[in-house]
């Protein structure tokens, strides 16, 4: 075999979301692209916001002598301080540009904090439905994911069964809010409960157990919410973003780890994350796009937008009979599958031109993801083929 036996299995069982968007490639090549409705990838369609433009051009005419050149492995510090800034002031405690590391996009962040922190065979915890890609980076560090499922009617945290699931391996759980696949929202009191849980935990067991927050989908809220800080809550924690979704940049892959100065051994986990930052081969994170993102760490692409397109197939999926749970934010709805193979439902949907990513794919069988992060037409134009497919899989339609 040309390739190592673990990725040839990996490659096997890897994410849903790719494979369904490539067959949009190949039904669009067939039908055109307007008649095939893609709801599978989470790539923004909208444009970066004016200020990203500005500054971009900005530096385009004007560029600083060297600005292309290394610098330290965690970042420029001006960026660092700007990320600091607004960590601070959103969660009242005195974060600083030491306490963050740019790196390339959450994904990149999420494999620097776990090579930090991960010995062989400790344990990570994953909240179902969780995003695929959790378990590779995971185990790319010797790591082993342990599943817990959130509320299975609210997808809430259940701070029972993840407290059932530690162990005295247990060195990390991680959380998304707003979250892939489902949209909740984690409130205050769900935090609160979690960093209380967890004291108790590295009480009992001796350890430290880290939250790490991954929170690409921070500013995309809806109806008036917002994200809580989880340093508020949980003192060992650790954030890992991106400016993917809020600035609407996926293919510049930057973004940032931070970690909560209140945490134990913060100078440690914070050389320790610097180190894997350049050894896994990041070495930094795009010196442009660091460049262009320190003067918008208050911006974001427009979130009404997509409280619209939230709003519009709601409500027109739900009046068809399909079950959800309302989104407080980010991009995607969560429904239940009208038939009990949701794989199947998803093969029934593209005879319809219609892409969906099965629930499977998130370790949720029985579920599958719409990603409204498209075209409105598109929307529009899909809700026809929508209410053929109600009506085959016996909803009202």
């Amino acid at each position: 075999m040309p390739i190592a036996t673990k990725i040839a299995g990996h490659i096997s069982k890897s994410s849903w979301i790719r494979k369904m968007f490539e067959e949009g490639e190949r039904l669009r090549q067939v039908h055109g692209a307007e008649n095939v409705y893609d709801f599978t990838l989470g790539n923004p369609d909208t444009e970066p916001p004016r200020e990203f433009q500005e500054e971009f051009a900005r530096l385009a005419t004007n560029p600083i002598p060297g600005m292309h050149r290394y610098m330290n492995n965690a970042g420029y510090q001006e960026t660092r301080a700007a990320v600091a800034e607004v960590l601070a002031e959103a969660s009242g405690l005195p974060v600083e540009a030491g306490h963050v590391v740019m790196t390339c996009g959450a994904g990149g962040a999420l494999n620097v904090v776990l090579k930090t922190i991960l010995n062989p065979g400790e344990e990570v915890i994953i909240l179902t439905p969780y995003f695929v890609e959790y378990k590779f980076y995971i185990d790319n560090h010797g790591g082993v994911p342990k599943e817990v499922w959130t509320n299975r009617e609210t997808f809430q945290l259940n701070i029972p069964a993840i407290e059932a699931a530690i162990t005295n391996k247990t060195r990390a759980v991680i959380i998304c809010s707003p979250n892939n696949p489902t949209g909740v929202i984690y409130p205050e009191e769900s935090l609160k409960e979690l960093g209380e849980m967890l004291a108790r935990a590295e009480r009992r067991y001796d350890r430290q157990i880290y939250v790490i927050s991954d929170e690409p989908y921070a500013r995309i809220a809806f109806d008036g919410k917002h994200v809580p800080n989880i340093f508020r809550y949980v003192e060992s924690s650790v954030i890992v973003t991106s400016h993917s979704k809020d600035l609407a940049l996926p293919g510049e892959r930057i973004g940032y780890l931070a970690v909560n100065p209140s945490a134990r051994g913060v100078e440690q986990f914070v050389e320790g994350a610097v180190f894997s930052n350049r050894v896994l081969g990041y070495v930094n994170a795009p010196a442009l796009m660091q460049r262009l993102v320190t003067k918008l760490q208050r911006a974001s692409v427009d979130i009404g937008e997509y409280q619209s397109k939230r709003d519009l197939l709601y409500d027109r999926l739900t009046a068809m009979g399909f079950e959800m749970v309302r989104p407080d934010g980010a991009f995607y709805l969560f429904p239940k599958s009208p038939l009990t193979d949701d794989v199947e439902f998803v093969k029934m949907a593209q005879k319809h031109r219609i892409l969906l990513v099965p629930g499977a794919g998130f370790g949720a069988p029985g579920f599958f993801r719409i990603a409204y992060c498209v075209d409105r037409g598109m929307i529009e134009r899909s809700l026809p083929a929508w209410q053929q497919l109600a009506r085959e899989t016996g909803l009202g339609g």
